[in-house]
């Protein structure tokens, strides 16, 4: 069956774990026809997805503070629902602020925009932060920064 040209694809990432513990990346929401899941939460596992497209991002130790703080902080049981004191929240704008994201080039010469920005933490959606599941706010706009789930 032929599906319509502009129908949406849905891409899983990291759907067998195998791509290791090292990756992160932020998909930044726009209207692309492609949606990536992720599933998120710790051992609550859930399961969302964003239309958008997919940029690699890397800071070791930052994704170590993550990691940290959902994983043995919180325990790996997801954060759905959760009030966030003042304490977590600095923890948090800290760590996303340590990861760069270089702006997209609107064209194909290949230039990048102003270099690289730092991440930072989206908080009017407080609801939606999760472990590998935080919204944060780009050079190029709104998005969710993932990595692989604990789980």
């Amino acid at each position: 069956m032929t599906e319509p040209v502009g129908a949406r694809r849905y891409v899983f990432l990291d759907p067998d774990g195998t791509q290791g513990r090292d990756w992160s990346y932020v998909i930044v929401r726009a209207p692309t026809g492609i949606c990536y899941e992720q599933q998120y939460g710790g051992t609550a596992t859930r399961s969302g997805h964003v239309e958008g497209y997919l940029v690699p991002v890397r800071s070791a130790p930052a994704l170590a503070d993550l990691r940290t703080f959902f994983e043995r902080d919180l325990r790996g049981s997801g954060a759905e629902g959760r009030s966030w004191p003042e304490d977590d929240l600095r923890r948090l704008r800290g760590a996303v602020e340590r990861i760069l994201f270089w702006e997209s080039s609107p064209g194909p010469e290949g230039v990048t925009g102003r270099g690289p920005q730092a991440l930072v933490l989206d908080e009017s959606r407080l609801a939606d932060l999760d472990e590998a599941w935080i919204p944060v706010l780009t050079a190029d706009g709104p998005g969710i920064l993932v990595w692989q789930n604990s789980d």
